[in-house]
């Protein structure tokens, strides 16, 4: 029995030594502007931009492969700091380099539909579907962002997605139209 113990601590010991030389012999230096990028990125990884989550658009937006623009969920201001981050010119802040400012949504759940499969909120990035198995799930709609992931894998079609409701938090202005003086 002690023999066992200490070959198995000898074998443990040996293999963490190998490792942790190998971890220091073949490690990959990141450019410091990936980790600046990700930071200003959401973290939510989604997948809305076509990359496998937040480090991978980070990586593809440093490599000048991905625009500003990716983020859906982080919206005109993530695209504004991820412009200023890489030193590229949006047009003056008005456009954002072509990113169109939506609407945000969220996913909103026909409870006479939902059966309880619980594959909807197996696929929620930021936890905003909640419920139990075979009962009725509702959407927690500031922890939601659109992403349309619960949609895809609804078997009855109970998920859409729809404008976020307005409350006092979320309003604001909507600018007004711009000034035509040949009109």
């Amino acid at each position: 029995m002690i023999a066992a113990i200490a070959s198995m601590s000898a074998l443990g010991l040996g293999l963490g030594v190998v490792l942790g030389v190998a971890a220091r012999k073949f490690h990959v230096e990141t450019p410091p502007i990936v980790d600046e990028i990700e930071e200003a990125l959401p973290g939510t990884n989604c997948g809305q931009c076509s990359f496998p989550g937040c480090r991978g658009a980070a990586e593809a937006v440093a490599g000048g492969t991905a625009p500003v623009t990716l983020c859906p969920p982080g919206g005109r201001e993530t695209a504004m700091k991820l412009a200023g981050i890489m030193g590229v010119d949006c047009g003056g802040g008005a456009d954002a380099g072509g990113f169109v400012e939506q609407e945000p949504v969220v996913a909103f759940i026909f409870e006479d539909h939902c059966t309880g499969c619980t594959k909807c909120f197996k696929r929620c990035p930021t936890d905003a579907i909640i419920g139990a198995a075979k009962q009725i799930h509702t959407v927690v709609n500031d922890a939601c962002i659109g992403c349309e992931a619960c949609v895809e894998v609804c078997p009855t079609e109970a998920i859409i997605l729809r404008g976020k409701p307005r409350s006092l938090r979320n309003w604001h202005w909507p600018k007004p139209d711009a000034y035509d003086p040949a009109a």
